[in-house]
């Protein structure tokens, strides 16, 4: 068993961070990683569970042990327990270890309490046979000096050429040149640095932005009153101002994630911010000082910035002690903001040595495909892949955002289908910075180029010229006819647009691939322990026999293109020989499916607790080479397909990618109702995924 233990240099080095971005690390490698925080040591004002454990849990879907606490652990030392208090740790830390290939152990914090930690987290680390991975943050000190403080805390668990004594990962480093760079200085300046035995295993900069609250999350820390919630569970704050300047020079502050501090009778400034929000520019909020509360005519004609969602929070404190109590903000991630985790937990693995920390872990047991393995697969493919992908609803908010992100990162090359100066207002409203390469093209301008080939390419249809002026009116037409012409290798739409909107045109000029008769879908089910594939849960109401057959081949060929080894399980309420006529249809597609695909591993009809639980398998179909570890399931109908789908997303702690389009010569796919900016993402980057494959 392959054990970390990461331990801090000092108070505030982000160790959960580290934690969090440390196991996705080790999970991408394919490891089964366990985590541990053998103390818990809360911060004022928490009152659930320990905050590391639980934003672990939450965010890798792993049950780690309940640490011990705080109090528990001061009475066994100041009782002279030692070796009881490391006997009852080494077995909390037995359960973290079962079924897993690594141990990420978090040590405690020393802080003004707690000045026992660095002698604590030596007598874990040493009976946990741990290897030690040390934390800093460094402040404005010079390199000389952080090279130092780090040599010292190595000192204290061997030196740093104790085998067991790994190296140190940086955090929070706050610096104008490139990490690489920062990181070549830092080694010339630390002796420490420059072998093979104590390594720098990562270097992270520092991001405001990792440190953004939510507006809701401040309206709690400070008990401000909510005059108007509108958006503060999404909104964040990652700027503060401050008015007691004229509106003429406060209009030019009023960006994305900005918190307006104001007397509650300045109603100049309360109009100006409301105008803002109407115009589209997503502020973290107005706080509203000194317990003022505003005019019910001004608040009459702010109506429509309260409708657009902006959050208004009131406050018995003048604006100089609120500002002050703004500042000292606890910034830990509170444990129900999964975005924030997420964020971090890929930021943090990001800058970490991965190649190294993975040859030390050596060759997992068995791969385990985590959705964390799943996500970062899928955009690492994506950016290989380097395709073209358009989005006709190319001036929605959520879609810029998702382009920008997409083509900064290399996971396609978008193309947005909408007026420039349209994706501008939205970019500069919404605080998106639009990366160079962006395509921009205006639907109105390059319209007429289709018309000659889309009459060519639907002659059969008797299809005339102003017909198909007429429906290239629609984005979304003009977008399939670049994928037809092969101008772009994908498209991805439905933000807006109905699926039937997305999928009809792509019918007409696309076509379905060579060997498919239909085209049907998938959902990627992102489940703690593994990753399953859901078909079809959106495009056929009533397949029969063949068409259920195709399906399932298609599902399977969906579930190989993307990692995942396909054992299929041809879903029904019965896995006996019941002679119902769907049930028969069930078998008879299962025959024709074996027939069809020889070597492929699936049964049917199964019911949906036998085909994934292993003991319930046992009972119901103890001889199938398929049940209980299913990882493709094919359902009878749309019915019976789109209900599991929803019951399951939302009564588990699932997430769910798709649906993705299989049958079509070429990728389209429709996004799911209430996308965000991650559905997007993913959604082009498998759309780019699949264009590499048909191709």
């Amino acid at each position: 068993m392959q054990t970390f233990f990461i331990a801090p240099t000092d108070f505030g080095v982000g160790l959960t961070s580290i934690s969090l971005g440390l196991v996705r690390t080790l999970e991408r490698a394919g490891l089964k990683v366990g985590f541990f925080k053998p103390i818990a040591q809360p911060h004022p004002g928490d009152t659930g569970p320990e905050r590391s454990t639980e934003l672990v849990a939450r965010t890798h879907g792993i049950r780690p042990p309940v640490p011990l606490s705080l109090a528990q652990v001061e009475r066994m030392l100041g009782d002279g327990q030692l070796d009881e208090l490391l006997e009852e740790i080494i077995r909390l830390y037995q359960q973290a270890c079962v079924g897993n290939d690594v141990v990420v152990v978090e040590g405690m914090v020393p802080t003004r309490h707690a000045s026992y930690a660095a002698r604590v987290n030596l007598h874990l680390a040493k009976s946990l046979d741990a290897e030690v991975i040390l934390v800093s943050a460094p402040e404005n000190e010079v390199l000389s000096e952080l090279s130092g403080r780090v040599e010292l805390q190595a000192q204290l668990f061997g030196g740093p050429r104790d085998p067991k004594v790994l190296g140190v990962i940086l955090n929070k480093v706050r610096t104008e040149e490139s990490m690489a760079d920062f990181s070549t200085r830092l080694r010339e300046h630390s002796p420490l640095l420059r072998g093979n035995d104590f390594r720098l295993l990562g270097c992270i900069p520092y991001q405001p932005e990792l440190n953004a609250p939510r507006t809701r999350d401040v309206a709690d820390l400070l008990g401000a009153q909510v005059l108007n919630a509108g958006d503060y569970e999404q909104r964040r704050m990652s700027k503060i101002i401050i008015c007691a300047r004229t509106v003429a020079n406060t209009v030019p502050l009023l960006t994305s994630g900005t918190l307006v501090v104001t007397p509650g009778d300045r109603d100049d400034i309360i109009l100006a911010v409301s105008l803002a929000a109407i115009n589209g520019v997503p502020l973290a909020g107005l706080l509203l000082t000194s317990d003022g509360k505003p005019d019910p005519r001004i608040l009459g004609l702010c109506r429509g910035a309260l409708q657009a969602g902006l959050p208004i929070l009131s406050v018995s404190t003048g604006s100089y002690d609120t500002a002050n109590q703004l500042n000292s903000l606890n910034r830990e991630i509170p444990v129900d903001d999964r975005e924030r985790a997420e964020f971090i937990t890929d930021f943090v693995a990001s800058h970490l040595d991965a190649a190294w920390l993975h040859q030390r872990c050596g060759t997992p047991r068995e791969l385990r495909l985590s959705p964390a393995v799943f996500r970062y697969q899928l955009i690492q493919r994506a950016q290989q892949a380097n395709k073209r992908i358009v989005l006709p609803e190319g001036a929605e908010p959520l879609l810029v955002q998702a382009a920008a992100i997409c083509q900064a990162r290399g996971i396609a090359r978008c193309v947005l289908l909408a007026k420039p100066e349209d994706v501008d207002a939205v970019a500069r409203a919404q605080g998106i910075s639009l990366p160079p390469g962006l395509e921009v093209l205006d639907p109105e301008v390059i319209r007429g180029r289709y018309v000659e080939p889309m009459v060519k390419l639907r002659k059969s249809k008797n299809l005339n010229a102003p017909m198909a002026e007429q429906q290239l009116e629609d984005p979304v037409v003009i977008g399939t006819m670049m994928l037809a012409l092969d101008e772009v290798d994908g498209l991805v739409s439905g933000l807006v647009h109905s699926t039937a909107n997305t999928i009809r045109p792509a019918l007409q000029l696309i076509k379905t691939a060579p060997g498919s008769s239909l085209v049907s879908s998938v959902f990627f089910m992102l489940f703690p322990e593994q990753v399953l594939v859901y078909g079809d849960c959106v495009m056929n109401p009533h397949p029969n026999a063949a068409e259920l057959a195709e399906i399932a081949r298609q599902s399977a060929e969906s579930a190989q293109a993307f990692g995942i080894a396909p054992r299929v399980a041809m879903i029904s309420y019965s896995s006996d020989s019941a002679s119902d006529e769907e049930v028969g249809k069930v078998r008879e597609a299962t025959r024709l499916a074996q027939d069809a695909a020889q070597g492929l591993l699936i049964d049917g009809p199964l019911q949906y607790d036998a085909a994934a639980n292993p003991a319930i398998a046992r009972d119901l179909a103890p001889h199938s080479p398929v049940a209980g570890r299913a990882t493709v399931f094919v359902f009878p109908d749309l019915n019976t397909g789109n209900t599991t789908h929803k019951a399951v997303q939302r009564s588990t702690d699932g997430v769910s990618l798709g649906p993705m389009l299989q049958g079509l010569r070429k990728p389209v796919n429709d996004l799911p109702r209430g996308a965000q900016v991650d559905d997007i993402v993913h959604t082009i980057a498998l759309t780019a995924i699949q264009a590499s494959v048909t191709h």
